[in-house]
């Protein structure tokens, strides 16, 4: 009888066995992941009514709520935030959505999820307002709070609710900063409530569950004291000091918005969850949150340009030649991924200082000494180049001299297999004039990374006059199976990022060189939204290869310059120790930069060349569109997410 009456629904499937436990599965049709839609939320609202009359009608032992997909919850549906951030529509929208979570957590029969994948955003929101939460303990099931990504915080209740479960500094800290947790982790913080191995396991334990009539106890009090009294407001401090490090108040609001919420309301979930929509509704609309959900699409877009489904090409073996700075750091890289790398260069010496560096990303990234141990296992030297034969993909990252790449690529493709793709590392020399050496052209391509390779997650994928759709695609794939995004240019001097950047770099030399404070034109630039200042980047690239480049580039270097001179005297910056500033541990030594009015607008001026640049290179047609300048000039120099990249900055009158 209960099984007849339930209502239709399109993306939830419930029934309920003979032991009265439902069984609630969410599988939203036409995608590949489950998000939280109106009309999801719309069908829940319908269903939630139904267990409420079964469970008053004693025809109800429990619900179990499952995924049927790979992961749980992907949060709430992005593409409609555009139209819910219209200040008439999104109040009402997320009172009905708070008003639906409180009735699970209200409900009188045990309310229980499983959770395996991914679980975040309004997924975990939906979670923490059942009564129990069980999770695959696995590399899959992740659980968080992405939403400060997106210039927002948690809107379906999540802040309280959080906050009530793990504490507020374990949960304040994942709301600012956006971290994705593992399931383990997230049993440790008291938003999960029992580990399984298996996937299979939950339907098994959400049972036992029901039977029970268990539930989440909250954060214990050592914890929640946290919130209390006086101590509230000197958490909330500390924490807008922190949150100041990272993102500047005027250019990301939201964490702000979250810490002044938790220091009015902290000690109390039921009132911080009454007062959350207030503060979420501007953040919404708020320019800062256009930009970002802007700057998340592109990123997706990124991801259709590599080769799909059969024609979906399968990499294992990588070869890199040139184990300087780039190329000891793509393969180690590629490496840690998971791919099996052979690194040449002339000689063991050239090679060791890259494996040393490959370690300390390993021990830094990974867990475990055992996984540590595995990725240097993957990595091996080759100074021979015995391993070309055998590649899929040969990246070479030797120094910026066109005869030495043609001769690299001219060796080589006697050897590689001809799937292997053959692709250049080169920051400014046209593709064209190293394929001259070539006896097939077409073949070669260029994947130009930037360093750091571990950090900066932009690869520009080079298309030359001669190359095909086909290698285009396979290189962008390969992009993507190393977990990088690219971003597909034309071969043109300096490409896109190089090109764009040389400007506004030259441009702060050249005001260095008349007697302004490096250590202020940097301040500018951060305060403007850079993530680093354009001496201290000059320094980072290498002052040798910034000449390099600008010459490439038919960008002069007057020889009495100081730029010159530091360079003659072996000082190219921080792969040297001193350049325009001395660096110990890697990180700059600088003054304290002279006042100044108005940093922000001192930083405006500063990229005006970055940004005419990079209208030009989109009028030329070296990328696309303006959007993918944004998302590469975003990606590839860090340039301020907030604003949408240099176009759209311009056109919003902001650059």
């Amino acid at each position: 009888m209960a099984q007849a009456d339930t209502p239709q629904t399109r993306h939830w499937e419930f029934s309920t066995d003979i032991e009265g436990i439902g069984w609630l599965t969410l599988d939203v049709k036409d995608n590949s992941v489950n998000v939280l839609s109106r009309e999801v939320i719309a069908e829940l609202e319908t269903l939630v009514g139904h267990f409420e009359n079964l469970g008053r009608a004693g025809e109800l032992a429990g619900v179990v709520l499952l995924s049927g997909k790979s992961g749980f919850i992907a949060g709430a549906d992005i593409s409609e935030f555009d139209q819910m951030s219209d200040p008439a529509v999104l109040p009402e929208a997320l009172k009905r959505t708070h008003a639906l979570f409180q009735r699970i957590e209200d409900i009188k029969v045990p309310f229980v999820c499983g959770i395996s994948g991914f679980c975040v955003g309004g997924g975990l929101e939906l979670a923490l307002a059942c009564h129990y939460r069980i999770a695959v303990n696995d590399d899959a099931t992740r659980l968080g709070f992405p939403e400060v990504n997106l210039g927002i915080f948690p809107g379906f209740a999540g802040t309280g609710r959080s906050i009530r479960q793990a504490g507020p500094v374990d949960a304040m800290q994942l709301m600012l900063t956006g971290k994705i947790v593992r399931a383990k982790q997230a049993r440790a913080l008291n938003l999960v409530d029992k580990l399984v191995r298996h996937p299979d396991m939950l339907r098994w334990e959400g049972r036992k569950a029901v039977l029970a009539k268990r539930r989440s106890a909250p954060a214990p009090l050592a914890k929640r004291a946290m919130a209390f009294g006086p101590i509230r407001s000197r958490v909330a401090d500390r924490m807008r000091e922190e949150a100041g490090k990272k993102a500047p108040k005027n250019h990301y609001p939201a964490p702000y918005a979250l810490i002044d919420l938790f220091e009015k309301y902290g000690d109390d979930p039921k009132k911080m969850i009454a007062h959350e929509i207030d503060a979420f509704v501007p953040l919404m609309a708020s320019p800062t949150a256009q930009n970002l959900r802007r700057v998340f699409f592109l990123s997706e877009s990124l991801k259709r340009l590599g080769a799909k489904g059969r024609d979906k090409p399968k990499f294992t073996r990588i070869h890199v030649v040139g184990a300087g700075v780039m190329g000891g750091d793509i393969a180690a890289w590629c490496a840690y991924r998971g791919f099996y790398v052979t690194l040449q260069d002339m000689d063991m010496d050239r090679i060791k200082p890259a494996l040393e560096r490959a370690r300390k990303l390993f021990k830094k990234r990974l867990k475990t000494k055992q996984a540590v141990d595995a990725a240097m296992a993957r990595l091996e030297p080759d100074v021979e180049g015995k391993a070309i034969p055998r590649c899929d993909v040969l990246i070479e990252a030797v120094v910026e001299k066109l005869e030495v790449k043609q001769q690299i690529f001219a060796e080589a493709e006697k050897r590689l297999k001809p799937t292997a793709i053959m692709a250049t590392n080169t920051s400014s020399i046209e593709l064209e004039r190293i394929a001259e050496a070539l006896g097939n052209p077409n073949r070669l391509i260029g994947l130009h990374f930037f360093n750091p390779v571990a950090q900066l997650p932009l690869v520009e994928v080079i298309r030359s006059k001669l190359n095909d759709d086909e290698a285009i695609r396979l290189g962008a794939s390969f992009v993507l199976a190393i977990g990088k995004s690219p971003v597909i240019v034309k071969s043109a001097p300096g490409f896109l990022v190089n090109r764009a950047l040389m400007p506004y770099m030259l441009e702060a030399v050249d005001r260095v060189e008349k007697g302004e404070s490096a250590e202020q034109l940097d301040a500018a630039a951060v305060a403007f939204g850079m993530p680093m200042g354009p001496i201290e980047l000059m320094d980072t690239v290498g002052l040798d290869v910034g000449a390099f480049v600008a010459r490439e580039l038919g960008q002069k270097i007057p020889e009495s310059s100081r730029f010159a001179k530091l360079i003659a005297a072996g000082k190219l910056g921080r792969k040297t120790g001193e350049g325009f500033y001395r660096w110990e541990d890697g990180k700059p030594l600088k003054e304290k930069p002279p006042a100044h009015g108005n940093l922000e607008g001192l930083g405006r001026d500063l990229v005006q060349p970055l940004v005419d640049t990079a209208e030009v290179i989109v009028a030329e047609g070296v990328v696309e569109s303006a959007d993918m300048a944004d998302i590469g000039m975003i990606l590839g120099t860090g340039f301020a997410p907030f604003l949408g990249g240099p176009i759209k900055a311009r056109q919003d009158g902001r650059a």
